[in-house]
């Protein structure tokens, strides 16, 4: 017979009042809230914060304070990661997170589902489905994302979006629900070279 932790991590039904979950579910939250009563101050401190909470962490990821977490144990995020402040992760399923990764303030990434029949839904079984995001993502503020959505490298999702499907890579999506508004070309890249340009030729001209 699976556990409840096997359960919700394959996708199944579960209860989360469970003495494993539960312990888990406790400890996340704990180095979470210890996290978000740092200081500016407290640098390494964070960083080994960071790599306790989450499954894994690559070099130079931070996040601001306050966050938020059910385990933060099923959350593996890559190198390069920003996240602004009230970053919620709601991993009862797995979150995955590539490198070069930067989030604007309260966005949420919800891995958590009930089920739409009412008398089951009260029945406390609920069930998660996995969050996948690629490399050279940046979410503007309050984005959130639903459960089972995978997201491709090169993206940017505006402020405000809630993500409820697939998203290609090398867009720009926007909305709620979410929807792809334009693809990401070489005019785009074209014209941030220039701006790159100009402020270094900016600071070499102090």
């Amino acid at each position: 017979m699976k556990t409840q932790k096997e359960r919700m991590l394959a996708g199944e039904l579960y209860i989360a009042d469970d003495a494993e979950l539960g312990r888990e579910s406790r400890r996340g939250k704990r180095l979470a809230r210890i996290y978000s009563q740092t200081t500016e101050n407290d640098g390494d401190y964070r960083t080994e914060l960071l790599s306790q909470l989450f499954n894994k962490i690559g070099s130079n990821g931070y996040v601001e304070p306050p966050f938020h977490t059910d385990y933060g144990s099923n959350t593996t995020i890559g190198a390069n990661f920003y996240a602004n402040y009230d970053a919620i992760f709601i991993d009862v399923a797995r979150i995955t997170i590539g490198d070069n990764v930067f989030m604007g303030p309260r966005v949420g990434l919800y891995t958590a589902g009930h089920p739409i029949d009412a008398e089951i839904r009260a029945e406390q079984l609920e069930y998660g489905q996995p969050i996948t995001i690629g490399n050279d993502v940046w979410f503007g503020g309050n984005v959130v994302v639903n459960p089972g959505v995978t997201i491709g490298s090169n993206v940017v999702i505006g402020s405000g979006s809630v993500v409820t499907k697939d998203i290609p890579d090398g867009v720009v999506a926007v909305g709620n629900p979410c929807h792809v508004l334009r693809k990401i070309t070489d005019k785009d890249r074209d014209y941030w070279a220039k701006q790159k340009a100009a402020y270094f030729a900016d600071r070499d001209d102090e």
